[in-house]
C-alpha cells in the first residue's frame, strides 16, 4: 500500500514508518519538524494546523503523491503546554479537520491517534478498567484531552455524513525507541533516564499515580494490525484501546530505570499537576477480539530495552548529555517544570 503518515518525525511516526516500509509498503510522511533519527523514508516539512481551503491533491496547496490510506498522528501532545497555551488545542482540531477534508475528497480511510486522556481521571468516577464506551466529554481534564475528544467527534461525524472509513486508537504512555528528543518533546521515562544518568533527582507528581505504559513495538504492532484489518474490510469504524493492559505506579517505573542504570534512585514526591490523569489501566478486550492484539513487553522488559537504546544513542551523541534548558519543559512557564536542581515533569 501507499500510506501517508502525519507526525512522521515523532516517536510513533518514525517507528511506524520504518515498520511499514520494511514490510514493503510505500510511506510518505508529513511533519513540521525534521526527523532527527532517520532519513530512511520520504517526508515533507509542513505545518498542518493552518486554516487551509479544501482541495483534492494535498493539504495547503501541496500536491502529495497518491496514497491509499492515512495514519494521522500529528498533534501538539504536551498536556501542560496546552493547558498554558490553549490555542494549541484548537490547532490540534484544525490539523484533524484538514486531514479529514483530504481523506473525504480522496475517499481515503484514516487511522486516527487518540489518547487515554479522553477518559479523564477515571478513578474519580469508576473503579473498573476504562472500556472504549466509557469516555465522555464531561470527564475532560485538560485542553489537550478536549482536543482529542474533538478529533474523535470529527472522525465520527465524517463517517456518518460522508462515509469515511476509520479506526481510532487510544494510546497510553508509549515509550521506547526514538523517544529521547528531549529538547523537542519531553516524555517522562526518557527524561528520567536522562536525569538519572546524570545522577540528579527526579520529581514524581502524584505518589499514587498509576499509568498503563506501552512499549513502542506493542503499539506499532497494534497499529499495523489495524491498518491491515481496515483495508481488508474486516474491522471498520471502531475505537480501540492500545496499551499493555496493566497499571504501574510512576514511582515504580522510576525505580526500574534506576536499577537498570545501576544508580541509587533520588525520587522526590509532589502533588499532581493541573490537568493530569492520575490513574488509568486500559481494557484491551476489543483489541484482542478484533485485531488479535496481544502486547508482549511488560514494563520491566520495556525499561531494559529503553535504557539500552537510550545509552547506545547517547554514546553516539554525547552533545546531548548536558542539562536541559528550562524551556524544554514548559516554554511559557518554566518555573513550574524546573525546580532548583531537580527535574520535574508531568506523567503524560
Amino acid at each position: 500500500m501507499r500510506i501517508l503518515v502525519t507526525g512522521a518525525s515523532g516517536q510513533i511516526g518514525t517507528n511506524l514508518a520504518l515498520r511499514l516500509q520494511g514490510e514493503g509498503h510505500e510511506v510518505f510522511g508529513v511533519d513540521k519538524r525534521l526527523n532527527t533519527w532517520t532519513d530512511d523514508f520520504r517526508y515533507l516539512l509542513q505545518d498542518l494546523s493552518g486554516h487551509y481551503p479544501s482541495y483534492p491533491g494535498g493539504i495547503g496547496g501541496v500536491e502529495y503523491p497518491p496514497v491509499d490510506l492515512v495514519v494521522h498522528l500529528a498533534a501538539h501532545a504536551k498536556v501542560h503546554q496546552l493547558v498554558r497555551q490553549p490555542h494549541r488545542a484548537l490547532e490540534n482540531a484544525v490539523m484533524t479537520f484538514n486531514v479529514l477534508e483530504f481523506c473525504r475528497q480522496q475517499k481515503l480511510p484514516i487511522v486516527f491517534s487518540s489518547s487515554r486522556e479522553v477518559y479523564g481521571d477515571v478513578h474519580r468516577f469508576a473503579e473498573e478498567e476504562a472500556t472504549e464506551a466509557s469516555a465522555d466529554f464531561a470527564y475532560t481534564e485538560s485542553t489537550y484531552s478536549a482536543s482529542k475528544i474533538a478529533g474523535e467527534a470529527l472522525i465520527y461525524s465524517y463517517a456518518r455524513c460522508y462515509g469515511l472509513r476509520y479506526l481510532v486508537f487510544r494510546f497510553s504512555n508509549v515509550y521506547g525507541r526514538y523517544d529521547n528528543d528531549l529538547a523537542r518533546m519531553v516524555r517522562v521515562l526518557p527524561l528520567f533516564i536522562h536525569t538519572m544518568m546524570r545522577e540528579e533527582p527526579v520529581t514524581v507528581f502524584g505518589p499514587e499515580k498509576t499509568l498503563d505504559f506501552t512499549y513502542v513495538d506493542d503499539c506499532i504492532d497494534g497499529i499495523v494490525r489495524g491498518i491491515d484489518a481496515l483495508v481488508e474490510g474486516h474491522v471498520v469504524n471502531e475505537t480501540i484501546n492500545l496499551a499493555f493492559g496493566q497499571g504501574n505506579r510512576l514511582t515504580h517505573a522510576a525505580e526500574l530505570i534506576a536499577a537498570e542504570l545501576g544508580v541509587e534512585p533520588k525520587i522526590a514526591l509532589a502533588p499532581s499537576l493541573l490537568g493530569e490523569v492520575t490513574h488509568y489501566v486500559a481494557d484491551l478486550t476489543k483489541a484482542r477480539e478484533l485485531l488479535g492484539y496481544e502486547p508482549a513487553v511488560p514494563l520491566e522488559d520495556g525499561i531494559a530495552r529503553a535504557v539500552s537504546w537510550f545509552k547506545e544513542h547517547r554514546a553516539a551523541h554525547p552533545e546531548e548529555e548536558g542539562p536541559l534548558p528550562p524551556d524544554a519543559l514548559f516554554p511559557q512557564d518554566a518555573e513550574i517544570g524546573w525546580k532548583s536542581g531537580s527535574t520535574t515533569i508531568p506523567a503524560s
